[in-house]
C-alpha cells in the first residue's frame, strides 16, 4: 500500500484538535485532514481517542449502502457469537 504524504505543514495543537473534532463530527473528510497536514490514519485514530472521540460513521446512503448494511450485519453476528458462553 502506497503511503500518501501531505505537502501541508503540520498543524499546531489548537488547529489539530479543531480539525479532529470536525472530522469526528463528519464535517470534514479524511482527504481534508490529509490536506491539513495529517499523513497517518493511525495517528488520527489515536488522537481521536486521546480527546475522547471516535471516527465518524459512514452514512447509510448512496450506492454502497447494501454493502455497508451487509458488513454491519456480519459484524453484529460475529460479536453475538463471540459474546455467547
Amino acid at each position: 500500500m502506497q503511503q500518501i504524504h501531505s505537502t501541508a505543514e503540520r498543524p499546531d495543537a489548537e488547529e489539530r484538535e479543531r480539525s479532529l473534532r470536525a472530522y469526528a463530527a463528519g464535517k470534514i473528510s479524511w482527504r481534508e485532514l490529509r490536506r491539513r497536514g495529517f499523513a497517518d490514519y493511525l495517528e488520527v485514530l489515536a488522537s481521536l481517542g486521546e480527546i475522547g472521540l471516535r471516527p465518524p460513521i459512514a452514512p447509510l446512503e448512496g450506492p454502497c449502502r447494501p454493502a455497508r448494511e451487509r458488513g454491519r450485519a456480519m459484524l453484529r453476528g460475529l460479536l453475538r457469537e463471540t459474546a455467547q458462553p
